[in-house]
């Protein structure tokens, strides 16, 4: 899959340490692209991509697109960027990360994985799959995964398995040839506005999918089940633990950080069997949901049975997903990428599965002042399991609007909507102090947010 461009040709990523942009930046310079980029800070991905001999420039100015012929800019990136303004006046082609996927994805048959929750474990599920097989994919995910320690590779095969973002809609942009839906839930309506508009747009996508290609959409979601209804063209499989689900999972056992269990396939036209003793170095109905999208994406493009298995329980993980980081005076700590409420109850869920006897704290970090704003009440309600909650600062992610109530306010909320102690802390020095004197003993640590809890948590041990 080799592209010949004009020596001329340069491309410019404007916020290239995105794990999105970084990711194709990486896929699109193995394709033969002359790629370069810039951001406001270093980071891990930024540190890959210069590991791969990438030219990156640490902050935004107009000097960084002399050579460059197209850009190529995030979705947080603003039209008064000084790349952008001078790449208007120099009449550059600009590309949003979604149009630019989807030109490089038309050029080979996929896999996409898209939903509001669980693309991520998903796409690193098929990813593992893949490893077993003869079969080379390109792979652009949302994490990193343990496997390579990228969020992406470039493969020589035909084939590409494909995290899609659906946070601004960009995943529209893409031609899918099998697509999972994992499930539909409120969430970025400072884009989407209203629900309608997210059906919309998911709806578009899955009539997009060719006649030789398949959806495969999780059942156990109420929104899913609203999606299928909409369907003109019945061309998809279902999974989950719903009866009614075409791999349907059943007689599930939960150990620590490892699920079993099996799937009974029914396929119209074809005879229904069982698949045996399903295992993933995972925990969580979540989880096992995602293995089994995994299966069934597998499947319909001719993975033997044995070599999914074999994939499934070899999977080494994929960072920010219930990774352990260190033990303390008997206590686990453990580092997740859970920031909305769904996400939330999926994981404790998971973990009070696993841990029957342990008691579970979780440091939780809100990502984003509009989500918190929007989904304020179900935040609150979804810490049920967990015994206590060390509410963090918010992670502003750029915003600037008002939060509209008192932070104190909504630590209340959890109190009596939860049922669940909450301390405040104002920073992750006061985070150390709080762990030194309240953490011993058996206790589950969950770090969660998509901000900078995971470095908090990370860097505790230097601290306690």
């Amino acid at each position: 899959m080799k592209i010949e461009l004009a020596k001329s040709e340069v491309i410019h990523f404007v916020g290239i340490g995105g794990i999105g942009m970084s990711g194709l930046a990486l896929i699109m310079q193995s394709m033969g692209f002359k790629i370069q980029g810039s951001d406001i800070s270093n980071n891990k991905n930024i540190e890959r991509l210069k590991k791969n001999k990438i030219k990156i420039t640490i902050g935004h100015k107009k000097q960084n697109i002399i050579k460059a012929t197209i850009l190529v800019i995030s979705s947080a990136i603003k039209n008064s960027n000084p790349e952008i303004i001078e790449a208007k006046k120099k009449q550059l082609p600009i590309y949003k990360r979604g149009d630019m996927l989807g030109h490089i994805t038309s050029l080979s048959k996929n896999i996409t994985v898209v939903g509001s929750h669980g693309k991520t474990t998903t796409t690193s599920l098929i990813a593992g799959i893949f490893s077993k097989t003869n079969l080379d994919p390109t792979i652009i995910n949302g994490g990193v995964l343990n496997s390579f320690d990228n969020s992406a590779k470039f493969g020589r095969s035909k084939w590409s398995v494909l995290e899609l973002d659906e946070s601004d809609g960009s995943f529209i942009k893409v031609l899918p040839t099998y697509c999972i839906i994992t499930n539909i839930d409120r969430e970025h309506m400072d884009f989407y506005k209203s629900m309608t508009k997210l059906f919309e747009l998911f709806e578009q996508f899955v009539e997009k999918v060719p006649s030789f290609g398949k959806s495969i959409i999780c059942l156990d979601d109420k929104n899913n089940k609203k999606l299928i209804k909409k369907l003109k063209i019945k061309n998809f499989y279902t999974y989950g633990m719903n009866a009614n689900a075409n791999f349907n999972i059943v007689k599930i056992i939960q150990k620590k950080l490892n699920s079993k269990f099996n799937v009974v396939v029914r396929l119209p036209g074809k005879k229904k069997f069982l698949i045996h003793n399903v295992s993933i170095p995972l925990l969580g109905h979540h989880n096992i949901r995602n293995a089994t999208a995994a299966i069934a994406a597998a499947l319909c493009i001719g993975i033997p049975i044995k070599t999914i298995k074999e994939g499934l329980l070899g999977f080494k993980g994929v960072q920010r997903r219930f990774n352990k980081l260190f033990e303390f005076k008997g206590a686990e700590f453990f580092d997740d990428y859970a920031h909305h409420p769904s996400e939330i109850k999926e994981v404790l869920n998971g973990v009070r599965q696993a841990y029957k006897k342990e008691k579970i704290v979780c440091v939780f970090q809100p990502h984003r002042i509009s989500r918190l704003k929007d989904l304020r009440e179900d935040f609150s309600r979804s810490f049920r399991i967990a015994d206590e909650v060390v509410l963090c600062p918010i992670y502003a992610a750029g915003e600037k609007m008002n939060l509209g109530f008192k932070y104190q306010n909504f630590a209340k909320e959890i109190v009596k909507n939860s049922k669940v102690n909450v301390f405040m802390i104002k920073d992750e020095f006061s985070l150390a102090r709080y762990v030194k004197q309240n953490i011993f003993g058996k206790k589950i640590v969950i770090g969660m947010g998509a901000g900078s809890i995971s470095n908090w948590m990370r860097n505790l041990p230097n601290f306690i």
